[in-house]
């Protein structure tokens, strides 16, 4: 069957709409009708090439919901007419799967970035050229997406699924730093360095764990402001001293834990020095160079050593979909996690605004609907 979809081709500023030729489901495979996706600033960083982990032509996208349209044979958990939200590609069999930790997957780069099934083949394809595809077990910038079973998280009919896509990424990272990698209780306290989308949930993961002290810290005032909607207690302009001012806001002794969703060299730095003893500095994309971050970074190790403060990389806010996106809805049913005030719609082919609008800060977090 034929499904459009935005290709990522080499030297194009933004992903293209193209009508591409699509597989049906194999076993363990199932067919979603992509309702809506969101993009996220990784979906920007493999566009442009970083990291040369993703070949092209590609169909990016990796926060996709939508409905299940066919299931491939062996499939047990998902049926014709099941809603879904789209999660990350893991192989469910090394021990970081047996603990239910599918972020952590062994072979979790190969299967989310390398655009191919383990057995080398695509499901996309255009007049006999291959397309890679399987970006986080989905490629969901397109009408329908190919995904493993156990990539699609079942959730409720009475919940609007043009909503739940950045579930997926975004928000189970955010929300997932707090409440599965920190293990925040009441009374501690949390910096939030850059409060986009995976921010902003950290925010009100603390905020709903009983953080006494939550303090965002982001160079937009637009987003301090929906910091402080969404449960922040302190606001802080991003500048130098960054880092000295959050430890003075917090009485001088620092914070329990921050957490850093930004690249730059100097924030890392910042989230550092902000502790306080036996704190924990979490961070969720490496520290790379450029404009306004330097080169390499370099912890100061003595204060981490004479402190007992921790550095800790957290992918995929350490959570198992298939448990924690249902509760994340079941929060967002009770009022406790408005993950839709974030949200701003595009239509499909509006793509390359979103990406532009992503980049420049002006929205939090774009999703596409699909039509």
């Amino acid at each position: 069957m034929k499904t459009e979809a935005a290709v990522s081709r080499e030297g194009a500023p933004a992903p293209v709409l193209e009508t591409l030729d699509i597989e049906a489901p194999r076993p363990g495979e199932v067919l979603v009708r992509i309702v809506a996706t969101g993009v996220c600033h990784t979906d920007i960083g493999m566009h442009q090439g970083r990291g040369g982990l993703t070949p092209k032509p590609m169909v990016l996208g990796h926060e996709g919901a939508g409905i299940v349209e066919q299931v491939g044979d062996g499939v047990v958990s998902l049926a014709v007419g099941d809603h879904v939200v789209l999660s990350g590609g893991s192989c469910g069999t090394c021990p970081s799967c047996r603990r239910n930790f599918p972020s952590y997957c062994e072979e979790m780069l190969p299967r989310n970035f390398g655009g191919l099934r383990p057995d080398g083949t695509s499901p996309l394809s255009k007049g006999g050229e291959r397309i890679f595809s399987r970006f986080f077990g989905q490629s969901s910038f397109a009408q329908y997406a190919i995904a493993d079973e156990r990539t699609a998280v079942k959730v409720g009919k009475d919940v609007p699924l043009e909503i739940l896509g950045p579930l997926g990424c975004g928000i189970i990272t955010g929300t997932g730093a707090v409440l599965n990698s920190m293990k925040i209780i009441p009374g501690q306290s949390l910096a939030v360095f850059g409060v986009g989308g995976v921010g902003l949930s950290a925010v009100m993961a603390a905020r709903l764990a009983g953080a006494s002290r939550i303090i965002a810290v982001d160079p937009v005032p637009a987003r301090l402001e929906m910091a402080k909607a969404l449960g922040a207690t302190d606001v802080l302009a991003a500048g130098e001293d960054a880092g000295k001012q959050v430890r003075e806001i917090a009485g001088g002794r620092g914070v329990d834990f921050s957490l850093n969703t930004t690249p730059l060299p100097a924030v890392f730095t910042q989230a550092m020095e902000c502790l306080a003893t036996q704190g924990t500095a979490v961070f969720v994309t490496a520290p790379r160079g450029g404009a306004s971050g330097g080169g390499e970074w370099t912890p100061a190790m003595f204060p981490m050593l004479a402190g007992g403060r921790k550095l800790q990389g957290i992918v995929g806010g350490s959570a198992a979909p298939q448990l924690f996106i249902p509760m994340l809805i079941d929060f967002w049913r009770q009022g406790r996690l408005p993950f839709d005030r974030l949200i701003r719609f595009y239509p499909f082919e509006a793509i390359a605004q979103a990406f532009h609008d992503v980049e420049t800060g002006e929205t939090i977090k774009p999703v596409l609907r699909m039509g």
